[in-house]
């Protein structure tokens, strides 16, 4: 089963040195996956266009990605644009990939310099050419970088990941048989579709965050969370912090993970 518990930082401040000394770094999340989620909300309640949330959630998505990279996480994996999300207003639309560009232009030198790899899940061909441009070249600098792979999901949606993963395998079994009039009839396995999913090669997500108090998974990384803690908080994504990261992980530390079986107790 996956466990799901609301977080919230204390009410009393905590400091960030004390949260740091809470954390097992021999027990991290091998991969962290984010819902970010909130940023009209955020807007909203400060009388300002959705936009002006979607670019104060920048500051959360750079010190999201700092904190994980300092902290020896394998991957982390950002919900940045769905495959649903084309139903929004143009205007919107065309703010949020011009954000994107900004971002990476900013960023870029910052991430390669701290050896992430970038990569790209979901269908990101479909978005305008000057972001694809700006992803090429973002994709082929850090390529080769052996440090935190930041997965960054754009155009994307769960349900498609697996079909286009089931349909690789079909056509890789297509290939096989061609020319030899005999087909493969082997059942597909689970890893076989593991290995066929925009993840590929990376672990499966430890722990789930998600902002903005929404108890749903939203069509991400369906087949990949089937065993990861979950871990929601009511602060929108634009005032989510390197704080609320660290206390993820600790409460994340904190749990039992059985993956089925029975705890330690016998339960």
């Amino acid at each position: 089963m996956t466990s799901l518990q609301l977080g919230a930082l204390h009410t009393a401040p905590v400091a960030e040195s004390d949260l740091l000394s809470q954390i097992d770094v021999s027990s991290l999340p091998r991969h962290i996956a984010i819902i970010m989620d909130g940023n009209g909300r955020w807007a909203h309640r400060r009388r300002l266009p959705r936009i002006a949330g979607h670019r104060a959630g920048a500051q959360a998505v750079r010190e999201a990605v700092e904190t994980c990279s300092r902290l020896g996480v394998q991957a982390l994996s950002l919900y940045a644009f769905s495959a649903e999300n084309w139903k929004r207003p143009k205007t919107e639309i065309d703010t949020l990939m011009a954000l994107l560009r900004e971002y990476l232009q900013r960023e870029l030198a910052e991430i390669h310099r701290n050896n992430i790899r970038l990569q790209i899940l979901g269908h990101y061909e479909r978005l305008p050419r000057e972001v694809r441009t700006d992803l090429d070249d973002a994709l082929v600098l850090t390529s080769g970088n052996t440090g935190m792979v930041l997965n960054v999901a754009l155009n994307y949606s769960a349900r498609a990941e697996i079909a286009d993963a089931v349909n690789s395998i079909l056509l890789e079994r297509a290939h096989a048989a061609n020319g030899t009039g005999t087909a493969i009839q082997a059942n597909i396995t689970e890893e076989m579709i593991s290995n066929h999913l925009y993840t590929r090669g990376l672990p499966d997500p430890d722990l789930l965050i998600r902002t903005s108090g929404e108890m749903r998974v939203s069509n991400f990384l369906l087949w990949q969370i089937a065993y990861a803690e979950i871990w929601v908080t009511d602060t929108c994504w634009p005032d989510f912090t390197k704080k609320h990261l660290l206390q993820a992980v600790i409460d994340f530390q904190k749990r039992e993970r059985r993956y089925g079986g029975l705890g330690s107790n016998g339960a």
